[in-house]
């Protein structure tokens, strides 16, 4: 505990935190598989994972915190699995909310939530009407999410405008079609957390991650509490974030 506050002060005083972190919360079964668990205890120990890294992010003033909750390929698993993540979401959501209003998180979803059974998006729906008066840390959920269906979302509504006439193909450009996706209100992510180990994106912001810094941590995501999370805000601010200048530009 020491040694995780000497390394939040060492951060802080940098002053080099990430306006908005996204994090691919990935190995909660392998966890459970590895401790002879069943998965659904992996999920379970991973909400405690999130209630310590949303805590971490109030503390270094992040602005936005994005969790890959419920991919849209995550349908595909198994339905016993399936059914008690939505169950796992309600009754997290249930039990958080109050903590989370107090400490003035508000709670957005990227995604499709109409995929959702009803008890799980009433729930949700629930909690972000109660949380969006809040003014701290936006705390978005990706939930039944695709990259890939997001872009061509974004692009049917841009096709849409120019054959109604409110637009000109001329006028369509990277900002235009940032406003169109799931996104539109939020700054792109500046750091990217992927635990686990695993070495890809799966199909989470691919638009938004274009100059993204991404750190992959080995430990599953059960174990990933405060003081993996500070090690690396740690290890970002030791990057050199050019955007494709060359080091002597970002000095003069």
């Amino acid at each position: 505990m020491v040694e995780t506050e000497s390394i939040k002060k060492e951060i802080v005083g940098c002053g080099k935190i990430p306006k908005h972190i996204a994090i691919i919360m990935d190995g909660n079964g392998r966890w459970a598989r590895s401790k002879g668990f069943p998965r659904v205890k992996g999920h379970e120990e991973g909400v405690n994972s999130v209630r310590e890294i949303v805590e971490a992010c109030g503390e270094i003033d992040v602005s936005y915190l994005t969790l890959y909750t419920f991919s849209a390929e995550n349908w595909k698993r198994p339905q016993s699995e399936v059914s008690a993540l939505m169950k796992l979401l309600l009754t997290t959501v249930r039990a958080e909310i109050s903590e989370l209003n107090k400490n003035n998180v508000r709670l957005q979803v990227l995604g499709n939530l109409q995929d959702l059974p009803f008890a799980a998006r009433k729930g949700i729906e629930g909690a972000i009407a109660v949380l969006k008066g809040n003014t701290g840390l936006t705390l978005n959920l990706a939930l039944s999410y695709s990259s890939r269906r997001e872009i061509v979302y974004a692009v049917k509504q841009i096709v849409e405008k120019v054959n109604a006439g409110e637009i000109s193909i001329d006028s369509i450009d990277e900002n235009l079609v940032s406003s169109h996706l799931y996104t539109n209100k939020i700054p792109d992510p500046d750091f990217l957390i992927r635990t686990s180990g695993e070495l890809r994106i799966s199909n989470f912001l691919l638009w938004q991650l274009a100059y993204t810094e991404i750190y992959v941590s080995s430990v599953y995501w059960p174990d990933f509490r405060k003081r993996e999370f500070f090690e690396a805000i740690r290890a970002y601010q030791n990057r050199e974030r050019r955007f494709g200048k060359v080091s002597e530009q970002l000095t003069t």
